[in-house]
């Protein structure tokens, strides 16, 4: 059974998106390498009121890692209307990357592309399995999805989104356990696959997704029981997952390699 899934981009937002990013270059003095969606939008599960959850990576001219003195490695800017808007500098963003941080695979796997140089993004997509981490990977997705649970699905009444941020990051736990390797981002592709045997749990998700889909980002509403039971076995049981995971094996060497390549690339 399909699971329900959509990542509407209104061209209006679209076009707003490019020019903020366009001012943070000229601001800051950066390129952007890449920016995409990183919040429900790009999950595939947006409120008609969900935020744009921007993320970018950028490079700074040469002389700024000449510098003896550390400088800021991340912009953000203040939250207006519906744009949530921050980025990463390169050598920031490869450094994470080398540390397997899930946040920035996600980035990478977005199915919602602003912004993207191929020279950059082509080489990190066709390096990430190498520095993928199941262990750390797998840690980080239960840890979202324990603290999800146990702050907001307690009570008889239950806010719908984080139905939804608890049972993503169990998806993408059981993917990892499976030997699937890198999880996807999208919310649909991880359900289809993680419970293509449960038919009455599926259209119970697809409910919640209907709802969420056309509802507020603060919508409450009463349990989903089959969702609830499944959510409370797979915390339970957790902790008798393997821990036999495989070992990244990526070169740093690679990673300086890109960097210097971009910055020499965008350094005028």
């Amino acid at each position: 059974m399909k699971i329900l899934s959509e990542h509407p981009i209104d061209p209006a937002i679209a076009e707003r998106i490019q020019l903020e990013l366009a001012a943070i270059e000229a601001r800051h003095n950066v390129t952007i390498l890449f920016a995409c969606e990183s919040g429900s939008r790009g999950w595939g599960f947006a409120s008609p009121d969900s935020d744009y959850d921007v993320r970018f990576v950028y490079v700074h001219r040469l002389d700024w890692y000449l510098s003896v003195t550390p400088q800021r490695d991340v912009i953000e800017v203040p939250i207006s209307d519906e744009l949530d808007i921050c980025g990463w500098e390169l050598r920031k963003a490869l450094a994470l990357l080398g540390k397997s941080n899930p946040t920035l695979f996600e980035w990478l796997d977005s199915p919602v592309i602003y912004q993207e140089q191929a020279t950059l993004t082509e080489p990190l997509r066709g390096l990430m399995s190498d520095y993928f981490s199941e262990q750390k990977a797998h840690w980080h997705y239960v840890s979202m999805a324990k603290k999800n649970f146990r702050g907001y699905l307690q009570s008889e009444s239950v806010r719908m989104k984080k139905y939804l941020y608890v049972l993503r990051p169990l998806l993408a736990m059981q993917w990892i356990d499976a030997g699937l390797g890198m999880p996807p981002m999208k919310f649909a592709a991880l359900a289809e696959v993680m419970l293509k045997d449960q038919p009455e749990l599926v259209r119970e998700v697809n409910e919640l997704l209907a709802i969420k889909m056309r509802s507020g980002e603060a919508e409450y509403g009463a349990r989903f029981p089959l969702i609830h039971a499944f959510i409370e076995h797979q915390l339970a049981e957790q902790h008798k997952t393997s821990t036999d995971f495989r070992k990244p094996n990526g070169q740093q060497a690679l990673l300086d390699q890109l960097l210097r390549q971009a910055v020499l690339q965008h350094s005028n």
